[in-house]
């Protein structure tokens, strides 16, 4: 009889530093690539919005990270699916910066590296993962009433002071909608299939929409994500697109260049995720904390 392989996984609540909070994310450990149906299996049998497969190249002295939407989709970008996965590794101990420089730290996504920072909670000791993405690029405006119609809104209810909807990319492309009140935002019921239509047609991912919370707030927005052309409903907590957003509402004057923020995601479903983010002058950082939840062993 063969002998089944075995692989151990974690499963992690990203952007939270409480179990059952924030985004799950499955990370499964390999010794190396997988055959792309293996990866498309063990991401449709998890069922979470993406799961991370890594392992350490002692070639390229890097973390390898590949992630997969329960339809196979392989994801690019730095979000929830990286952080977690290198947040992951380091729990794990495993040595993904041993070999690289302290003020160069990078791990590969998709033969692409990813700069970030890390460093440890002085209380719980959980790892904080700072993910570097690119400048973000203003790219489009995409028609109000398209979107609108396609969220059970109103054209009012989504252009606020000079802001609009508008396709923004640091790493991947989202378009960023302005919701006029977190009542409108939380109450909305996207049509999937009218969202998929204007993503196809315009070239984007997801949709990013969010409310200017009061100055009271620890946050600075709240929102909602959804990505139903990669097959995602909706995501409790969204770093490829919290990136472009921030750099949206720096260049558009909401927020200050080099301050934190936090954006809170993920209410309408009960799992409030706090994404920390920064726009500076030649990147953007996005990072928070992750909690493991769950541990084991999947078998080939």
């Amino acid at each position: 009889m063969k002998q089944r392989i075995t692989l151990k996984y974690y499963v992690l609540d990203v952007f939270s530093n409480t179990s059952y909070k924030g985004n799950p994310l499955s990370v499964v450990f390999t010794d190396g690539d997988l055959k792309l149906e293996v990866y498309q299996n063990i991401a449709k049998e998890f069922g979470y919005s993406e799961t991370s497969f890594v392992y350490y190249s002692t070639k390229q002295k890097a973390l390898n990270v590949r992630s997969f939407t329960p339809m196979g989709f392989e994801i690019d970008g730095a979000g929830h699916n990286l952080l977690g996965a290198v947040s992951g590794a380091l729990l794990k101990k495993l040595p993904i910066f041993d070999e690289q420089n302290q003020d160069n730290r990078f791990v590969i996504m998709k033969h692409s590296p990813i700069r970030l920072t890390t460093s440890l909670d002085s209380v719980t000791q959980y790892p904080i993962v700072q993910m570097h993405q690119k400048q973000a690029v203003i790219k489009y405006q995409i028609p109000t009433y398209r979107i609108a119609i396609a969220l059970g809104l109103k054209i009012e209810d989504l252009e606020v002071n000079m802001l609009v909807p508008t396709v923004v990319q640091t790493e991947v492309a989202h378009v960023m909608v302005p919701v006029r009140t977190t009542q409108l935002l939380n109450g909305c019921i996207p049509d999937s299939k009218l969202l998929t239509e204007i993503s196809k047609e315009y070239q984007f991912e997801g949709f990013y929409c969010f409310t200017i919370t009061d100055e009271s707030e620890d946050n600075i927005v709240e929102a909602r994500f959804f990505n139903p052309i990669i097959g995602i409903h909706e995501d409790a907590a969204t770093g490829s697109a919290a990136g472009p957003l921030i750099g949206f509402l720096t260049k558009m004057k909401y927020t200050e260049p080099n301050k934190e923020y936090q954006i809170l995601q993920g209410v309408k479903l009960n799992q409030p995720s706090l994404i920390e983010v920064m726009c500076r002058e030649n990147d953007i950082l996005v990072g928070g904390f992750s909690a493991i939840t769950m541990c084991g062993e999947l078998y080939l």
